[in-house]
Protein backbone atom coordinates (compact mmCIF):
# COMPACT_ATOMS: atom_id res chain seq x y z
CA UNK A 1 0.00 0.00 0.00
CA UNK A 2 2.85 2.34 1.00
CA UNK A 3 4.53 1.73 -1.99
CA UNK A 4 1.24 2.35 -4.82
CA UNK A 5 0.93 5.75 -2.19
CA UNK A 6 4.61 6.61 -2.53
CA UNK A 7 4.81 5.58 -6.56
CA UNK A 8 1.72 8.21 -7.05
CA UNK A 9 3.35 11.05 -4.99
CA UNK A 10 7.03 10.46 -5.22
CA UNK A 11 6.14 11.90 -9.54
CA UNK A 12 4.13 15.04 -7.81
CA UNK A 13 6.11 15.83 -5.76
CA UNK A 14 9.49 15.82 -8.38
CA UNK A 15 6.83 17.64 -10.84
CA UNK A 16 6.56 20.31 -7.66
CA UNK A 17 10.16 20.57 -6.42
CA UNK A 18 11.19 20.95 -10.41
CA UNK A 19 8.37 24.06 -10.92
CA UNK A 20 9.74 25.85 -7.79
CA UNK A 21 13.23 25.55 -8.21
CA UNK A 22 12.36 26.79 -12.12
CA UNK A 23 10.10 30.03 -10.19
CA UNK A 24 12.25 30.61 -7.57
CA UNK A 25 15.10 30.97 -10.79
CA UNK A 26 12.50 33.40 -12.95
CA UNK A 27 11.65 34.96 -9.39
CA UNK A 28 15.45 35.67 -8.86
CA UNK A 29 16.14 36.48 -12.41
CA UNK A 30 13.30 38.91 -12.30
CA UNK A 31 14.99 40.75 -9.28
CA UNK A 32 17.93 41.00 -10.69
CA UNK A 33 16.67 42.29 -13.96
CA UNK A 34 15.09 45.15 -11.76
CA UNK A 35 18.01 45.55 -9.90
CA UNK A 36 19.81 46.26 -12.77
CA UNK A 37 17.16 48.70 -14.45
CA UNK A 38 17.57 50.47 -11.19
CA UNK A 39 21.47 50.58 -11.18
CA UNK A 40 21.47 51.71 -14.80
CA UNK A 41 18.84 54.38 -13.89
CA UNK A 42 20.77 55.76 -10.73
CA UNK A 43 24.30 55.49 -12.74
CA UNK A 44 22.47 58.11 -16.11
CA UNK A 45 21.02 60.27 -13.32
CA UNK A 46 24.47 60.84 -11.57
CA UNK A 47 26.34 60.76 -15.03
CA UNK A 48 23.86 63.83 -16.23
CA UNK A 49 24.07 65.87 -12.88
CA UNK A 50 27.98 65.63 -12.92
CA UNK A 51 27.53 66.75 -16.85
CA UNK A 52 24.98 69.43 -16.24
CA UNK A 53 27.16 70.87 -13.17
CA UNK A 54 30.51 71.29 -15.71
CA UNK A 55 27.92 72.81 -18.18
CA UNK A 56 26.62 75.51 -15.29
CA UNK A 57 30.26 76.53 -14.64
CA UNK A 58 30.97 76.66 -18.14
CA UNK A 59 28.13 79.00 -18.53
CA UNK A 60 29.19 81.21 -15.30
CA UNK A 61 32.85 81.71 -16.89
CA UNK A 62 31.05 82.72 -20.33
CA UNK A 63 28.41 85.16 -18.71
CA UNK A 64 31.75 86.30 -16.69
CA UNK A 65 33.87 86.58 -20.06
CA UNK A 66 31.92 88.84 -22.25
CA UNK A 67 31.81 92.94 -21.83
CA UNK A 68 29.50 94.32 -18.90
CA UNK A 69 27.56 96.01 -21.92
CA UNK A 70 27.10 92.79 -23.38
CA UNK A 71 23.26 92.06 -22.12
CA UNK A 72 22.31 90.03 -24.60
CA UNK A 73 24.89 87.59 -23.90
CA UNK A 74 24.32 88.10 -20.22
CA UNK A 75 20.30 87.34 -20.63
CA UNK A 76 21.32 84.02 -22.98
CA UNK A 77 23.95 82.67 -20.49
CA UNK A 78 21.88 82.99 -17.15
CA UNK A 79 19.01 82.01 -18.39
CA UNK A 80 21.48 78.55 -19.32
CA UNK A 81 22.42 78.26 -15.91
CA UNK A 82 18.82 78.49 -15.02
CA UNK A 83 18.12 75.63 -17.22
CA UNK A 84 21.19 73.62 -16.26
CA UNK A 85 20.54 74.15 -12.05
CA UNK A 86 16.85 73.19 -12.67
CA UNK A 87 18.31 69.51 -14.81
CA UNK A 88 20.77 68.95 -11.91
CA UNK A 89 17.80 69.86 -9.41
CA UNK A 90 15.86 67.12 -10.63
CA UNK A 91 18.69 64.32 -11.33
CA UNK A 92 19.36 64.73 -7.75
CA UNK A 93 15.76 64.22 -6.69
CA UNK A 94 16.37 60.74 -8.70
CA UNK A 95 19.23 59.28 -6.88
CA UNK A 96 18.31 57.10 -3.77
CA UNK A 97 20.20 59.78 -1.16
CA UNK A 98 16.88 60.89 0.58
CA UNK A 99 18.70 59.97 3.59
CA UNK A 100 21.96 61.55 2.89
CA UNK A 101 22.65 65.39 4.56
CA UNK A 102 22.25 66.41 1.18
CA UNK A 103 20.48 69.47 1.43
CA UNK A 104 22.78 72.43 1.63
CA UNK A 105 24.31 71.25 -2.01
CA UNK A 106 20.45 71.11 -3.23
CA UNK A 107 19.73 74.10 -1.37
CA UNK A 108 22.50 76.28 -3.66
CA UNK A 109 21.32 74.71 -6.43
CA UNK A 110 18.07 76.36 -5.95
CA UNK A 111 19.42 79.41 -5.53
CA UNK A 112 21.36 79.37 -8.51
CA UNK A 113 18.55 78.46 -10.64
CA UNK A 114 16.13 81.60 -8.97
CA UNK A 115 18.80 83.65 -8.64
CA UNK A 116 19.67 83.29 -12.70
CA UNK A 117 15.81 83.10 -13.45
CA UNK A 118 15.41 86.44 -11.77
CA UNK A 119 18.19 88.35 -13.35
CA UNK A 120 17.38 86.98 -16.87
CA UNK A 121 13.74 87.36 -17.02
CA UNK A 122 14.16 91.45 -15.95
CA UNK A 123 15.03 94.26 -18.80
CA UNK A 124 18.86 94.38 -18.68
CA UNK A 125 19.58 97.44 -20.79
CA UNK A 126 17.60 98.89 -18.47
CA UNK A 127 18.94 97.27 -15.11
CA UNK A 128 22.33 95.36 -15.92
CA UNK A 129 24.01 93.24 -13.98
CA UNK A 130 25.07 95.17 -10.16
CA UNK A 131 28.45 94.58 -8.91
CA UNK A 132 27.33 92.65 -6.74
CA UNK A 133 25.45 90.15 -8.80
CA UNK A 134 28.68 90.07 -10.68
CA UNK A 135 30.46 89.34 -7.79
CA UNK A 136 28.20 86.50 -6.65
CA UNK A 137 28.35 85.22 -10.17
CA UNK A 138 32.63 84.75 -9.81
CA UNK A 139 31.72 83.28 -6.64
CA UNK A 140 29.59 80.43 -8.38
CA UNK A 141 31.93 80.30 -10.87
CA UNK A 142 34.57 79.51 -8.24
CA UNK A 143 32.11 77.21 -6.22
CA UNK A 144 30.64 74.79 -8.78
CA UNK A 145 34.39 74.05 -9.58
CA UNK A 146 35.33 72.56 -6.89
CA UNK A 147 31.78 70.97 -6.80
CA UNK A 148 32.74 69.48 -9.96
CA UNK A 149 36.22 68.23 -8.64
CA UNK A 150 34.51 66.46 -5.97
CA UNK A 151 31.90 64.67 -8.27
CA UNK A 152 34.65 63.36 -10.45
CA UNK A 153 36.18 62.22 -7.71
CA UNK A 154 32.80 60.43 -6.65
CA UNK A 155 32.43 59.22 -10.41
CA UNK A 156 36.52 57.82 -10.33
CA UNK A 157 35.59 55.62 -7.66
CA UNK A 158 32.31 54.52 -8.64
CA UNK A 159 34.49 52.93 -11.95
CA UNK A 160 37.57 52.36 -10.35
CA UNK A 161 36.48 50.14 -7.87
CA UNK A 162 33.26 49.05 -9.46
CA UNK A 163 31.19 50.60 -6.71
CA UNK A 164 27.12 49.99 -6.91
CA UNK A 165 24.50 52.45 -6.30
CA UNK A 166 22.22 49.65 -4.63
CA UNK A 167 25.27 49.47 -1.93
CA UNK A 168 25.13 52.82 -1.29
CA UNK A 169 21.62 52.92 -0.61
CA UNK A 170 22.23 49.92 1.70
CA UNK A 171 25.15 51.84 3.71
CA UNK A 172 22.83 54.94 3.75
CA UNK A 173 20.24 52.56 5.34
CA UNK A 174 22.22 50.78 7.65
CA UNK A 175 21.89 51.02 11.21
CA UNK A 176 26.01 50.74 11.36
CA UNK A 177 28.53 52.88 10.45
CA UNK A 178 29.16 51.55 6.71
CA UNK A 179 32.20 53.22 4.78
CA UNK A 180 30.87 53.79 1.16
CA UNK A 181 32.56 55.69 -1.69
CA UNK A 182 29.73 57.25 -3.17
CA UNK A 183 27.91 58.11 0.37
CA UNK A 184 31.23 59.31 1.54
CA UNK A 185 31.70 61.66 -1.50
CA UNK A 186 28.51 63.04 -1.38
CA UNK A 187 28.82 63.92 2.24
CA UNK A 188 32.11 65.54 1.58
CA UNK A 189 30.40 67.81 -0.94
CA UNK A 190 27.29 68.72 0.94
CA UNK A 191 29.70 69.64 4.26
CA UNK A 192 32.08 72.14 2.03
CA UNK A 193 29.07 73.42 0.42
CA UNK A 194 27.75 74.51 3.94
CA UNK A 195 30.93 75.63 5.09
CA UNK A 196 30.82 78.60 1.82
CA UNK A 197 30.26 82.24 3.23
CA UNK A 198 26.58 83.21 2.18
CA UNK A 199 25.82 84.95 -0.78
CA UNK A 200 24.16 88.59 -0.72
CA UNK A 201 21.22 87.50 -3.01
CA UNK A 202 19.20 90.24 -3.08
CA UNK A 203 15.74 90.46 -1.33
CA UNK A 204 13.50 89.40 -4.88
CA UNK A 205 15.15 86.08 -4.46
CA UNK A 206 15.99 85.79 -0.64
CA UNK A 207 12.28 86.55 0.13
CA UNK A 208 11.38 82.93 -1.80
CA UNK A 209 13.14 80.92 0.94
CA UNK A 210 12.18 83.01 4.03
CA UNK A 211 10.00 80.88 6.50
CA UNK A 212 6.33 80.68 6.04
CA UNK A 213 5.21 81.94 9.43
CA UNK A 214 2.79 83.93 10.73
CA UNK A 215 4.56 87.58 11.70
CA UNK A 216 4.73 89.32 14.94
CA UNK A 217 1.66 91.28 15.28
CA UNK A 218 0.66 93.85 17.32
CA UNK A 219 -1.92 92.98 19.83
CA UNK A 220 -2.17 92.33 23.38
CA UNK A 221 -0.74 88.88 24.48
CA UNK A 222 -3.08 86.31 25.18
CA UNK A 223 -3.38 83.53 27.75
CA UNK A 224 -4.25 80.07 27.56
CA UNK A 225 -7.10 81.20 29.01
CA UNK A 226 -7.82 83.70 26.36
CA UNK A 227 -7.31 81.01 23.87
CA UNK A 228 -9.45 78.18 25.38
CA UNK A 229 -12.03 81.11 25.60
CA UNK A 230 -11.34 81.99 21.96
CA UNK A 231 -11.19 78.09 20.60
CA UNK A 232 -14.97 77.67 22.39
CA UNK A 233 -16.17 80.22 20.76
CA UNK A 234 -15.05 79.86 16.75
CA UNK A 235 -15.36 75.69 17.34
CA UNK A 236 -18.84 75.74 19.88
CA UNK A 237 -16.22 73.37 21.92
CA UNK A 238 -17.22 72.69 26.23
CA UNK A 239 -14.65 74.73 27.23
CA UNK A 240 -13.46 72.23 29.93
CA UNK A 241 -12.50 69.51 27.31
CA UNK A 242 -9.76 72.34 25.60
CA UNK A 243 -6.21 71.21 26.05
CA UNK A 244 -3.61 74.50 24.96
CA UNK A 245 -0.35 74.52 24.23
CA UNK A 246 2.87 76.83 23.30
CA UNK A 247 4.23 76.58 20.42
CA UNK A 248 8.10 78.67 19.81
CA UNK A 249 8.54 79.80 23.44
CA UNK A 250 10.84 82.25 23.63
CA UNK A 251 11.17 82.80 20.20
CA UNK A 252 9.24 86.08 17.79
CA UNK A 253 6.99 83.44 16.65
CA UNK A 254 4.96 82.28 19.46
CA UNK A 255 1.56 80.37 19.07
CA UNK A 256 -0.61 78.60 20.85
CA UNK A 257 -2.73 75.24 19.66
CA UNK A 258 -5.95 74.26 21.46
CA UNK A 259 -7.74 70.98 21.14
CA UNK A 260 -10.45 69.03 22.48
CA UNK A 261 -12.50 66.13 21.29
CA UNK A 262 -15.76 66.27 20.58
CA UNK A 263 -18.37 64.49 22.13
CA UNK A 264 -19.40 62.94 18.72
CA UNK A 265 -15.41 61.52 18.91
CA UNK A 266 -13.69 64.04 16.02
CA UNK A 267 -10.70 65.42 17.25
CA UNK A 268 -10.59 69.61 16.80
CA UNK A 269 -7.65 72.00 16.82
CA UNK A 270 -6.91 75.40 16.18
CA UNK A 271 -3.45 78.02 16.11
CA UNK A 272 -4.02 80.76 17.03
CA UNK A 273 -1.02 83.93 17.24
CA UNK A 274 0.15 84.99 20.78
CA UNK A 275 -0.28 88.71 20.25
CA UNK A 276 -3.35 89.47 19.64
CA UNK A 277 -4.90 85.78 19.70
CA UNK A 278 -5.77 85.31 15.95
CA UNK A 279 -7.04 82.45 14.39
CA UNK A 280 -4.10 81.27 12.26
CA UNK A 281 -6.46 77.91 11.48
CA UNK A 282 -8.49 75.64 12.26
CA UNK A 283 -8.76 71.46 11.31
CA UNK A 284 -11.55 69.56 12.29
CA UNK A 285 -10.05 65.37 11.78
CA UNK A 286 -13.21 63.71 10.97
CA UNK A 287 -13.35 61.19 8.45
CA UNK A 288 -15.53 62.08 5.59
CA UNK A 289 -18.32 60.16 4.10
CA UNK A 290 -19.03 59.51 0.00
CA UNK A 291 -19.68 62.89 -1.88
CA UNK A 292 -23.41 64.38 -2.18
CA UNK A 293 -22.71 68.14 -2.19
CA UNK A 294 -22.36 69.67 -5.61
CA UNK A 295 -19.63 72.43 -5.59
CA UNK A 296 -22.03 75.71 -5.48
CA UNK A 297 -23.14 74.51 -2.67
CA UNK A 298 -20.22 73.80 -0.50
CA UNK A 299 -19.23 77.31 -1.71
CA UNK A 300 -22.45 78.99 -0.36
CA UNK A 301 -21.24 76.69 3.35
CA UNK A 302 -17.70 78.63 2.84
CA UNK A 303 -19.34 81.83 1.94
CA UNK A 304 -21.55 81.60 5.19
CA UNK A 305 -18.55 80.01 7.07
CA UNK A 306 -16.28 83.02 7.04
CA UNK A 307 -19.17 85.91 6.82
CA UNK A 308 -20.02 84.44 10.37
CA UNK A 309 -16.80 83.84 11.80
CA UNK A 310 -15.96 87.70 11.14
CA UNK A 311 -13.82 86.99 7.64
CA UNK A 312 -16.15 89.77 5.56
CA UNK A 313 -15.53 91.16 1.69
CA UNK A 314 -14.23 87.59 1.00
CA UNK A 315 -14.47 86.34 -2.96
CA UNK A 316 -13.36 82.95 -3.96
CA UNK A 317 -11.01 82.98 -7.12
CA UNK A 318 -10.56 78.88 -7.57
CA UNK A 319 -11.51 74.90 -6.44
CA UNK A 320 -10.10 72.08 -6.74
CA UNK A 321 -11.48 68.79 -5.23
CA UNK A 322 -10.13 65.72 -3.74
CA UNK A 323 -11.14 62.84 -1.62
CA UNK A 324 -14.63 63.90 -1.55
CA UNK A 325 -13.06 67.26 -0.19
CA UNK A 326 -13.79 71.12 -1.74
CA UNK A 327 -10.86 73.27 -1.74
CA UNK A 328 -11.76 76.76 -1.95
CA UNK A 329 -9.75 79.80 -2.44
CA UNK A 330 -11.01 83.12 -1.21
CA UNK A 331 -9.14 86.45 -0.96
CA UNK A 332 -10.25 89.90 -0.33
CA UNK A 333 -12.44 91.99 -2.21
CA UNK A 334 -11.28 96.01 -1.43
CA UNK A 335 -14.11 97.91 -2.98
CA UNK A 336 -13.50 96.41 -6.79
CA UNK A 337 -10.07 95.07 -6.63
CA UNK A 338 -9.31 91.70 -5.51
CA UNK A 339 -6.43 91.58 -2.90
CA UNK A 340 -4.58 88.32 -3.92
CA UNK A 341 -1.96 88.68 -1.39
CA UNK A 342 -4.30 88.60 1.50
CA UNK A 343 -5.78 85.19 0.67
CA UNK A 344 -7.59 82.13 3.05
CA UNK A 345 -8.12 78.56 2.11
CA UNK A 346 -11.51 77.28 3.22
CA UNK A 347 -12.07 73.47 3.29
CA UNK A 348 -15.48 71.58 2.70
CA UNK A 349 -16.41 68.18 3.38
CA UNK A 350 -18.96 67.36 0.86
CA UNK A 351 -20.81 64.85 2.33
CA UNK A 352 -22.87 67.41 3.97
CA UNK A 353 -21.06 70.60 3.03
CA UNK A 354 -19.70 71.04 6.40
CA UNK A 355 -16.29 73.41 6.53
CA UNK A 356 -14.05 71.08 8.36
CA UNK A 357 -10.78 73.54 7.74
CA UNK A 358 -9.25 76.47 6.95
CA UNK A 359 -5.71 78.05 6.61
CA UNK A 360 -5.53 81.78 7.67
CA UNK A 361 -1.72 82.25 7.16
CA UNK A 362 -1.38 84.37 4.44
CA UNK A 363 -4.52 86.71 5.57
CA UNK A 364 -2.28 87.35 8.14
CA UNK A 365 0.83 87.85 6.74
CA UNK A 366 -0.86 90.23 4.37
CA UNK A 367 -3.47 92.12 5.84
CA UNK A 368 -2.95 95.50 6.08
CA UNK A 369 -6.10 97.92 6.58
CA UNK A 370 -4.50 101.06 4.90
CA UNK A 371 -3.11 99.50 1.74
CA UNK A 372 -3.11 101.82 -0.83
CA UNK A 373 -4.38 101.34 -4.37
CA UNK A 374 -3.53 103.15 -6.80
CA UNK A 375 -5.56 104.12 -9.91
CA UNK A 376 -4.95 103.04 -13.20
CA UNK A 377 -2.77 104.75 -15.82
CA UNK A 378 -3.87 102.78 -18.65
CA UNK A 379 -7.46 102.36 -19.50
CA UNK A 380 -8.89 98.86 -19.45
CA UNK A 381 -9.69 98.78 -23.55
CA UNK A 382 -6.22 99.56 -24.02
CA UNK A 383 -5.04 97.01 -21.72
CA UNK A 384 -6.97 94.51 -23.76
CA UNK A 385 -6.13 95.31 -26.84
CA UNK A 386 -2.31 93.74 -25.78
CA UNK A 387 -3.96 89.78 -25.35
CA UNK A 388 -3.77 87.67 -27.56
CA UNK A 389 -6.68 87.88 -30.30
CA UNK A 390 -7.62 84.52 -29.58
CA UNK A 391 -8.11 84.67 -26.30
CA UNK A 392 -11.47 84.90 -25.59
CA UNK A 393 -12.39 87.06 -22.67
CA UNK A 394 -15.91 86.15 -20.08
CA UNK A 395 -14.89 88.65 -17.57
CA UNK A 396 -12.11 91.43 -16.28
CA UNK A 397 -11.43 92.61 -12.79
CA UNK A 398 -9.10 94.95 -11.12
CA UNK A 399 -6.59 92.66 -8.91
CA UNK A 400 -3.76 93.60 -6.69
CA UNK A 401 -0.96 90.82 -7.07
CA UNK A 402 3.00 90.02 -6.16
CA UNK A 403 5.01 89.30 -9.16
CA UNK A 404 7.69 87.57 -9.77
CA UNK A 405 10.00 89.62 -7.53
CA UNK A 406 7.92 90.10 -4.59
CA UNK A 407 6.52 93.64 -5.47
CA UNK A 408 2.96 94.31 -5.42
CA UNK A 409 1.07 95.48 -8.71
CA UNK A 410 -1.78 96.73 -9.49
CA UNK A 411 -3.50 94.41 -12.71
CA UNK A 412 -6.09 94.05 -14.78
CA UNK A 413 -6.71 90.15 -14.24
CA UNK A 414 -8.62 88.96 -17.82
CA UNK A 415 -10.58 85.88 -17.14
CA UNK A 416 -11.11 83.86 -20.59
CA UNK A 417 -10.43 80.76 -22.87
CA UNK A 418 -7.96 79.70 -25.79
CA UNK A 419 -6.31 76.27 -26.67
CA UNK A 420 -9.61 74.96 -24.55
CA UNK A 421 -8.65 75.92 -21.30
CA UNK A 422 -9.68 78.29 -18.77
CA UNK A 423 -6.84 81.32 -17.61
CA UNK A 424 -6.56 84.06 -16.05
CA UNK A 425 -3.78 86.70 -17.26
CA UNK A 426 -2.61 89.59 -15.61
CA UNK A 427 -1.62 92.59 -17.24
CA UNK A 428 0.56 95.74 -15.10
CA UNK A 429 -2.52 98.66 -15.08
CA UNK A 430 0.02 100.52 -15.67
CA UNK A 431 2.32 99.33 -18.36
CA UNK A 432 0.07 96.71 -20.01
CA UNK A 433 3.08 94.09 -19.47
CA UNK A 434 1.76 90.52 -18.61
CA UNK A 435 2.81 89.69 -14.84
CA UNK A 436 1.13 86.66 -14.56
CA UNK A 437 -0.62 83.87 -16.48
CA UNK A 438 -2.26 80.91 -14.98
CA UNK A 439 -5.30 78.31 -15.58
CA UNK A 440 -8.07 78.56 -13.35
CA UNK A 441 -7.96 75.10 -11.48
CA UNK A 442 -11.29 75.02 -10.54
CA UNK A 443 -13.79 78.24 -11.64
CA UNK A 444 -16.97 79.10 -9.81
CA UNK A 445 -19.95 80.57 -11.07
CA UNK A 446 -18.42 84.07 -10.09
CA UNK A 447 -16.03 83.97 -12.45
Amino acid sequence: MYRRISSVLFPIMTVLLIGAIIWGYQLNQQKNSVMVQSENHYQRAFHDLSYNMDRIHSELGNTLAVSSASEGMHRKGLMNVWRLSSEAQNEIAQLPIRTLPFTETEELLSRISKFAYQASIRDLTKNPLTDEEKKNLQTLYKNTEEINKDLDNVQMSVLNDHLKWSDAEMAMTSDKEVKNGIVDGFRSVNKKVGEYPPLEWGPSVSSLYEQRQVRKLNGVPVTTADVKRKAQKFADLNQEEIQVTENGKGTDHRSYTASAVQSNGHKVSMDFTADGGLLISYNDEREVGPKKVDRETAMNKADQFLEKKGYREMEAVAYNEYDNLGNFTYVRQHEDVLVYPEKITVRVALDNGEVIGLQATEFLNEHQEDREFPAPKMKMKDAKAKLNPDFKVSMVRKALIKNEFSDEVMCYQFVGKINGSQYRIYLNSDTGIEEAVEVVPGQTNRL
